[in-house]
C-alpha cells in the first residue's frame, strides 16, 4: 500500500471507483428508504446477518441451504457446521466491536479470530493472535503466496494507523482494503476469509454507509461466485491500479447485490410472506 499521505482516498480516483462509490451510494440510500425499515428495521437487520453469515461460509466451502443454517443448532459435529458456526458468531459479535474499530482495530481482529476458533481444539495458543514464523494457515480456496511473519505484523501495523487516522475514503474503497489486505496476509492459523470478511462488515456498518447492517456484501460474494470474487482478489494482489479498481467495483456490485437481497425481505415482509 501507498506510504501517500492518505492512500485509501487516492483509490477513490481510479477509474471507475467513483462510479461504484456512487451506485453503491444511490443503492444503499433505496433500501434504507424502503417503507417497512420505518416499521421493521430489526427484522431487516437480522436476516441480513444471517444470510450474510451464509454468504460467507460459502465462499468458505460450506455452502448450505439458508433453511438449513436458520434451522440447525449444533455447529461443532464436522467441518463444514463449524465453518458455518463460525461465520454465524461473527456475524453476531461484529456488531459489539464498533466503538473499539477506530481505536484498536488489531484488538478487534484478534478478538474475531478468538469468536471464530470457539470450541476449537486443534489450534491451542494460535487462537486470537497473528501466526509467527512457521506456523501453518489453513486457508480453503486461497492459494495466493503467504506473506511472512514479519511481513504480516508490518502490514498489519500499517493498515492499523491508516484505520486510525481515518481519512476522506468512501467507505466501499475502506472495506475493500480491509478486506483484501487481510485475505491476503492470512495473518491467523485459520478463518481468515470469514474475518477478513467480518471486518468489510464492521467498516461499512463503522462508516455510516450501512448503520443498521441490513446490506450484507458477504451475500453479494457469495452470490457472485467464488471463482469471480478470487479472480478479483488477483486484482487487488497485483496493486496495478487497474487490478484495485476491478477489486473495489467488485466488492460494490456484492453490497448492491447484498442490498437487493435486504430488498426482498423488505417486500416479502410488506406483503405478509415473512
Amino acid at each position: 500500500m501507498s506510504s501517500a499521505a492518505d492512500p485509501l482516498a487516492a483509490l477513490g480516483s481510479l477509474p471507475g471507483v467513483a462510479e461504484s462509490v456512487d451506485s453503491v451510494r444511490k443503492a444503499v440510500d433505496r433500501v434504507y428508504g424502503h417503507r417497512v425499515m420505518r416499521r421493521r428495521s430489526g427484522e431487516i437487520t437480522s436476516e441480513a446477518a444471517l444470510r450474510g453469515a451464509r454468504g460467507s461460509a460459502a465462499l468458505s466451502g460450506a455452502d448450505w441451504a439458508l433453511e438449513e443454517v436458520r434451522r440447525r443448532t449444533d455447529f461443532g459435529a464436522e467441518e463444514e457446521a463449524r465453518t458455518v458456526g463460525a461465520a454465524l458468531r461473527l456475524t453476531a459479535e461484529a456488531g459489539q466491536l464498533l466503538s473499539i474499530w477506530r481505536q484498536s482495530p488489531l484488538r478487534v481482529l484478534a478478538r474475531l479470530h478468538l469468536v471464530a476458533s470457539a470450541g476449537s481444539t486443534a489450534e491451542g495458543d494460535v487462537v486470537g493472535r497473528p501466526r509467527l514464523a512457521g506456523e501453518p494457515v489453513d486457508e480453503p480456496f486461497v492459494t495466493a503466496p503467504l506473506p511472512g511473519a514479519d511481513e504480516v505484523a508490518g502490514r498489519l501495523d500499517g493498515l492499523s494507523r491508516l484505520i486510525i487516522a481515518g481519512g476522506s475514503a468512501p467507505a466501499l474503497v475502506t472495506s475493500a482494503v480491509v478486506h483484501g489486505e487481510l485475505l491476503a496476509l492470512r495473518p491467523f492459523g485459520s478463518y481468515n476469509g470469514l474475518v477478513a470478511r467480518a471486518a468489510e462488515r464492521i467498516v461499512l456498518i463503522n462508516s455510516g454507509l450501512d448503520p443498521k447492517a441490513i446490506c450484507p456484501a458477504e451475500v453479494g460474494h457469495a452470490e457472485q461466485g467464488r471463482e469471480a470474487y478470487l479472480e478479483a482478489f488477483e486484482g487487488y494482489l497485483s496493486g496495478t491500479a487497474e487490478g484495485m479498481a476491478a477489486w473495489i467495483a467488485h466488492c460494490g456490485r456484492a453490497i448492491e447485490l447484498g442490498v437487493r437481497e435486504s430488498t426482498a425481505v423488505c417486500e416479502a415482509l410488506q406483503r405478509g410472506a415473512a
